[in-house]
């Protein structure tokens, strides 16, 4: 039986770095007292198609656990950066944008907008303008999706904004970041 829950690394990061540029950094700073990795994902991970277009569309549980000392709110965002084709990607395509989640929260339930967010959780405007979810729906070929969680040292003071206006608030505001990809093809079940 799969388990459907995404589960992000076990440790965010301070500093603001990705477990990936702890390598990269001469200091050492943004590893020392963490211990990140991944739980047990398959290496070849793909969305069950209940959360896409092709199925009930709803948004996948997500669970995550190390948020630094001194987060005042969680970003969420979900990209696709293989649009329209991932042979020749023109865009990056948003499915979901939640901000301001607090800080103490573990997860997101499955259908996260109708079984109701975390309260002081904001959802923004997706591509699909919405404020929303939007599931996958890749029109050819298989897209990757990128879901980035960021700790914050602030709530941001935006009401139904995009990636983009909330990228630009974050700003000098991260802590600490993960990620995880995942694809999807229409077809994939």
């Amino acid at each position: 039986m799969r388990n459907d829950t995404i589960i992000f690394a076990s440790k965010i990061l301070a500093g603001g770095r990705s477990f990936y540029d702890c390598a990269d950094n001469p200091t050492g700073e943004c590893c020392h007292g963490y211990d990140p990795k991944f739980t047990s994902l398959p290496t070849e991970w793909s969305y069950p198609s209940k959360y896409t277009c092709e199925g009930q569309d709803v948004s996948p549980p997500l669970a995550w656990e190390g948020v630094p000392n001194g987060t005042k709110s969680l970003a969420l965002i979900i990209d696709d950066p293989d649009a329209p084709d991932p042979k020749a990607p023109k865009t990056v395509w948003v499915h979901w944008v939640v901000y301001n989640i607090p800080p103490d929260t573990k997860s997101l339930p499955e259908d996260a907008g109708k079984a109701r967010l975390p309260q002081g959780a904001l959802v923004g405007l997706n591509d699909f303008r919405k404020m929303a979810y939007g599931g996958p729906c890749p029109p050819i070929g298989r897209h990757r999706y990128f879901h980035k969680l960021y700790a914050l040292d602030i709530t941001l003071d935006l009401r139904g904004a995009t990636k983009s206006q909330i990228e630009r608030a974050m700003q000098g505001h991260v802590l600490a970041n993960t990620e995880l990809t995942d694809t999807y093809q229409k077809g994939d079940r």
